[in-house]
């Protein structure tokens, strides 16, 4: 594996890899500032005297604001170009972030998670634009799944400093010093990258291509018409695999913690487990991509979550619930290891910046009731219990996915640099 990464990155020119890296790690430190309040839930209700369930709505105001922000940063990046956009982007979210800290209330905590998700959904649309428009086709598949994987390095990261520093830090009641609002100031560390954008990356060449042939990044009525039936099916796509995502992802660290009564270093450790197979997943499952095609390995992928339920969900032990999670990830994000060049070959090439994020985040809007209502399930009909309703997810939302992604159709190698929109 990683013989096979070293020969992938030494494929790249010195702005091909620039531009990667500044992608790669703009999507994981978003990633990262997202998942830091999925580890603090408990905390958070503690400090402000309410339920699991209330602070959940911090997740479900993030998730329904993302379509916003890819619509708003997306337009940004067809009108200035992807490379200012997504510095513009990187110093959001780290504001919103820290303004998480600070936060006085439940109330304006939510207020803040919610502008944090317009920031958020704008890095993904337009850092793959930008990603996928400068690497080379016939590495797409695996700069897709390692991409993708940012995301994960994002969730490993969270569980990591979860693991180190939470408990080694101030208890709820501490005013401003309080374990997670501590949590959420190390989420500006972002805003460092702005500098590393400036200094190295280089604008698209499929955006520079098209100014120079004044390319309108804009769309008429009848381009409207003839892709809106494709655009709904990507978003129906990504409904799906935001719910698989999300679904064994953001209550599982809660989970670990009410329901198996595991310390938050147990909580960190994991955590980790499954993140680093979701990293290896995706980058498998990409790769394999460029080979037997993107619909055939989403299919497999998702179908091979299924028989991961019991170990992942079922298990008291440990070291069995840390194996589980390793395979249930390594599923779950293989499958999404394959999305961002997916989405990007069957995006139209005059708002690619747009297409793809926006139907990411429209899935993620779509979705974005899934904390609160798996808290609620486990609440009314399990006595609390997640991991009846985390099985429940995986079961329904596996099969959900392979049979959209068989459905829909194949783009792989669709060049990048043409400035004519691609037959979806």
């Amino acid at each position: 594996m990683a013989t096979g990464i070293v020969q992938q990155w030494k494929t790249l020119t010195s702005p091909q890899r620039n531009a990667f890296i500044a992608c790669f790690l703009g999507w994981s430190l978003d990633a990262f500032d997202f998942f830091v309040l999925t580890y603090c839930i408990s905390a958070i209700a503690t400090d402000f005297h309410v339920g699991v369930k209330d602070v959940t709505e911090a997740l479900f105001w993030t998730l329904v604001m993302r379509p916003v922000g890819a619509l708003l940063f997306g337009a940004l990046a067809e009108k200035i170009g992807r490379r200012p956009t997504l510095m513009i982007n990187i110093i959001s979210f780290c504001v919103f972030e820290v303004a998480s800290g600070f936060a006085p209330t439940l109330h304006s905590l939510l207020i803040c998670r919610a502008l944090f998700g317009i920031a958020m959904g704008g890095e993904w649309g337009v850092g793959a634009a930008l990603a996928f428009e400068t690497l080379p086709e016939e590495n797409r598949g695996f700069f897709s799944g390692l991409l993708q994987e940012g995301y994960v390095i994002g969730n490993l990261l969270a569980a990591s400093v979860y693991g180190l520093l939470f408990s080694h830090l101030p208890l709820a009641g501490s005013g401003m010093m309080t374990n997670w609002r501590l949590m959420f100031f190390i989420g500006a560390a972002p805003a460092i990258l702005v500098f590393y954008i400036r200094s190295k990356v280089d604008e698209s060449p499929a955006y520079l291509a098209g100014r120079a042939k004044a390319v309108k990044p804009t769309l008429n009525l009848s381009d409207v018409m003839r892709y809106l039936p494709n655009f709904i099916f990507l978003v129906l796509l990504m409904t799906a695999f935001t719910s698989f995502s999300h679904g064994t992802q953001d209550l599982y660290p809660t989970f670990l913690q009410k329901n198996k009564g595991f310390s938050s270093g147990t909580t960190g450790w994991v955590s980790d487990v499954g993140h680093i197979g979701a990293l290896l997943g995706g980058i498998t499952f990409g790769t394999l991509s460029e080979r037997w095609g993107r619909r055939r390995c989403i299919v497999i992928a998702a179908l091979m979550a299924i028989p991961m339920i019991y170990f992942w969900a079922f298990t008291a032990v440990p070291l069995m619930v840390a194996a589980g999670g390793f395979l249930m990830q390594f599923m779950v994000q293989g499958a999404w290891g394959i999305i961002p060049a997916h989405l990007n070959e069957l995006s139209p090439a005059a708002v690619r910046a747009t297409f793809p994020g926006l139907a990411y985040q429209l899935g993620n809007l779509l979705s974005s009731r899934n904390g609160p209502l798996q808290a609620s399930m486990a609440a009314k009909y399990f006595k609390g219990q997640l991991g009846p309703v985390l099985a429940i997810t995986v079961a329904v939302v596996a099969i959900a996915v392979s049979l959209l992604a068989g459905f829909g159709r194949e783009a792989r190698g669709q060049s990048m640099l043409t400035t004519d929109d691609v037959a979806i």
